[in-house]
């Protein structure tokens, strides 16, 4: 019976060491941009190759750079059906459209490529060529039916740019819930999803970055630090992604409304939401909405919670974020 008794506790602790789980920390670039993850699991119940398996499936689907993607393959009128992803997120965009009041619209893909921030060179931009490029621009042109995708006219072309990298983070972390993983940080491009606790048993800390000429991932200077409660956060800003012609600075945020970077007091919308996708859509939207119909725009999402950064008449920044946020902000 000891005999017994001590192999039975032998075998526990060897099932034990077995059942051992770790943090594991996953980079790469991906999407034109830097992704980093980490979770707990135990050994090769994650393997990279799961995670680039994602990447690679979710690029073949929406990468407009891509010329064999499904979203290129629509954009040229090559009718065909649409995957389960592609579904997901069209009517996603389409419920952030009708939300924003048409602020965040996937059809303005030709403009988009006019302004230079699509998977076109620069192109030499003037009212009249908007104008006549706007004519493709309005979600209420096309519509998704019978698996397919169906426009009003040939030339709309879709970009899913402004949610892509959000609905990244929510695909990943639906596998890592389908592996029954309790603890893990998906960022790729910024936005983030977090779930659980970090390797300190500590809710995840994600950094706001202050809204600076030039900033980048060595110079970058923190506003807030911000805890993350089983949800996701969005920064969309336009101090990064921009480039000057002829002394004035274009955004790559275009209003959807007018065809032109988006020319708010907003220097930076970060939004957490459940899922990453409206994180990242609506953080869009904020930025092209500006200040006052953002805040609107929250009191009419209970949802949502938001930290926007905005500049007054003598270009000082300013803080406005809603009550739930300011809980979440990290004070030492």
């Amino acid at each position: 019976m000891k005999q017994l008794f001590t192999i039975l506790i032998i075998t526990f602790i060897l099932s034990s060491c077995a059942k051992k789980q770790e943090y594991i920390a996953y980079d790469g670039f991906i999407q034109g941009t830097t992704f980093h993850i980490v979770f707990q699991a135990s050994e090769n119940a994650v393997k990279q190759s799961d995670i680039d398996s994602i990447f690679a499936f979710i690029n073949s689907t929406f990468s407009t750079y891509d010329s064999t993607s499904m979203i290129s393959k629509i954009n040229r009128n090559e009718t065909q059906d649409v995957n389960q992803l592609f579904v997901n997120m069209f009517n996603k965009s389409f419920e952030v459209y009708k939300k924003s009041n048409g602020a965040f619209d996937i059809t303005v893909g030709q403009v988009v490529n006019a302004w230079g921030f699509g998977n076109t060179d620069t192109m030499k931009v003037d009212s009249s060529q908007i104008d006549s490029l706007m004519k493709f621009v309005g979600f209420e042109k096309v519509k998704l039916e019978n698996s397919k995708i169906l426009k009003s006219d040939k030339n709309i072309e879709l970009d899913f740019n402004a949610i892509a990298q959000g609905y990244t983070c929510d695909v990943i972390a639906d596998f890592f819930d389908s592996k029954n993983l309790e603890n893990y940080l998906i960022e790729v491009g910024g936005e983030i999803r977090g779930k659980g606790v970090n390797d300190k048993n500590e809710f995840w800390k994600i950094g706001i970055d202050k809204p600076t000429d030039n900033s980048t991932a060595e110079n970058r200077e923190l506003q807030e630090i911000v805890i993350l409660k089983n949800k996701s956060i969005a920064t969309s800003g336009n101090y990064r992604k921009f480039y000057e012609k002829d002394g004035m600075r274009i955004s790559h945020t275009i209003n959807p409304k007018t065809g032109f970077p988006a020319n708010q007091n907003l220097l930076s919308a970060s939004v957490i939401a459940n899922t990453c996708a409206e994180a990242d859509a609506y953080a869009t939207a904020f930025m092209v909405l500006g200040l006052e119909k953002s805040l609107e725009m929250l009191k009419q999402n209970a949802d949502l919670e938001a930290y926007l950064i905005h500049s007054d008449k003598n270009g000082k920044l300013v803080i406005t974020k809603t009550k739930g946020f300011e809980k979440l902000i990290f004070k030492e």
